[in-house]
């Protein structure tokens, strides 16, 4: 199948406005369940996909089963594969509200693939709910945050739309991942949001109010950089962004780190670590878990063999109290 062209910002932000204006929505869900999905007998292909088809479910289709308008954006966007007639997208556009973003096709196999799925759908609720909070509690003036590993962008625009007055920064290693999300932030109308190329923090200067994170947190044998933590169990990402948060947090401001850990024997290995780091920093913190079990077929894996469960967890924590 042959590549696409590099991607056209303006031309991907007009296919984003276009499927919008043509009432789409899709809600992604995770790989192992997309592939339940597209494994089951259709019994019957001979109707033309629909806009969730193309870029819900990345199903193939031929340039006569889509919608002129549609298909000539998708060529100016370079997002058309091409196989001898065979037509696919190589990007998904997912929904969270009434916001559209962006991120790779199915299957995310790629080194730099950007993967949004049911863990962003979460990480935004229970980010925005906290804030909620803080904000009720302390009344904080968020001047500046940040998204560490902002992928598609969604944190880093919910950010922006909550605190219009703040500089926003999205940063990430993967700079197909800050290609995706400067094009969302435009869907969004986000002016605020900056897309920078950083690993962590260090390629931002001063000190923030409000750090937020949904870090890769699983062992990949691949160690694609959308899924693999490192460290103990997946741990280390996280463990850097409690440090990064310690060292760049102004007095008062806070750390919101969603992520996965995997409980060993009944106990939290990245809670013990994490823990001790910020005791030591004399933060105030409070963690939760979100969902008891989550990306289950990875215990059949040998990087998980003897692990219990993997757990999705909010970690709340600010210089001064929570």
């Amino acid at each position: 199948m042959s590549a696409p062209a590099p991607v056209d910002p303006d031309e991907l932000a007009a296919l984003g406005a276009l499927l919008r204006q043509r009432g789409y929505h899709f809600t992604t869900v995770t790989p192992a369940t997309h592939a339940r999905v597209l494994g089951r007998a259709a019994p019957d292909q001979s109707g033309a996909p629909g806009l969730r088809d193309v870029f819900g479910w990345s199903k193939p289709f031929t340039a006569e089963q889509i919608d002129a308008a549609i298909l000539a954006r998708m060529r100016g966007a370079g997002v058309l594969l091409d196989d001898a007639g065979t037509l696919r997208s190589a990007v998904r556009a997912s929904t969270i509200g009434r916001q559209l973003y962006f991120h790779s096709a199915y299957p995310t196999a790629d080194a730099d693939a950007v993967f949004l799925g049911p863990d962003t759908y979460r990480f935004v609720r229970a980010a925005g709910h906290a804030i909620d909070q803080l904000a009720g509690q302390s009344g904080a003036t968020v001047r500046r945050a940040a998204d560490i590993g902002c992928g598609a962008g969604p944190g880093a625009i919910m950010l922006a739309q909550r605190f219009p007055e703040a500089q926003v920064y999205a940063v990430d290693i993967n700079a197909r991942a800050l290609a995706l999300a400067e094009v969302n932030r435009r869907l969004a109308g986000t002016a605020n949001v900056e897309c920078r190329h950083s690993d962590m923090l260090s390629a931002l200067d001063g000190e923030f109010d409000l750090i937020i994170s949904n870090p890769p947190y699983l062992l990949d044998p691949d160690q694609r950089a959308y899924r693999h933590g490192g460290g103990e169990l997946g741990a280390g990402l996280s463990l850097r962004i409690v440090e990064a948060a310690i060292a760049r947090l102004a007095p008062g401001g806070t750390l919101l780190l969603y992520t996965g850990v995997a409980i060993d024997n009944g106990e939290d290995p990245f809670l013990r670590q994490a823990g001790v780091l910020l005791e030591g920093a004399r933060m105030a913190w409070k963690y939760e878990e979100i969902d008891p079990d989550v990306f289950g077929e990875e215990l059949d894996t040998p990087a998980y063999a003897g692990v219990d469960r993997i757990a999705a967890v909010l970690l709340v924590a600010r210089k001064g109290g929570v």
